[in-house]
């Protein structure tokens, strides 16, 4: 199963999804980790339709990948589904496995160190404050 996880970190890492600048967005919001300098900043529009998403960065392939696949899951959500899946996957990365967040748990098992869990909760600690001030 490890292989597999991260096959998909790996396809998400090279082939980044929604990887753009949104201009005009209604959330920008850019966060870094100091400790290894990954960087992610997430654009977002929360529309009637649903949560438009995408992200710039740079980083470890954890970061980037979990930037890639927030933007993916998250889009076409409306603002409360959004929440309630950021908060279900920062609780799965310091808890346990959620397999009802399906490629996401991708991060949870390649996670060995306290270190490498801030690589993966980047994107999403960024989206939540970005949507927490709007």
């Amino acid at each position: 199963m490890q292989e597999i996880y991260k096959e998909i970190l790996l396809d998400h890492f090279r082939r980044p999804r929604h990887r753009r600048e949104i201009e005009d967005a209604e959330i920008e919001e850019h966060i870094n980790n100091p400790l290894c300098g990954d960087e992610v900043t997430v654009y977002a529009n929360l529309r009637d339709d649903g949560l438009e998403a995408s992200f710039i960065g740079r980083g470890c392939a954890i970061s980037q990948a979990s930037a890639s696949m927030l933007a993916e899951r998250l889009e076409g959500k409306s603002r409360g589904e959004a929440e309630e899946e950021i908060e279900a996957f920062l609780r799965m990365m310091h808890t346990e496995e959620n397999e009802d967040l399906g490629d996401l748990v991708a991060l949870k098992s390649v996670i060995q160190t306290p270190n490498r869990i801030r690589c993966a909760t980047l994107a999403w600690d960024a989206l939540k404050r970005g949507m927490e001030r709007r």
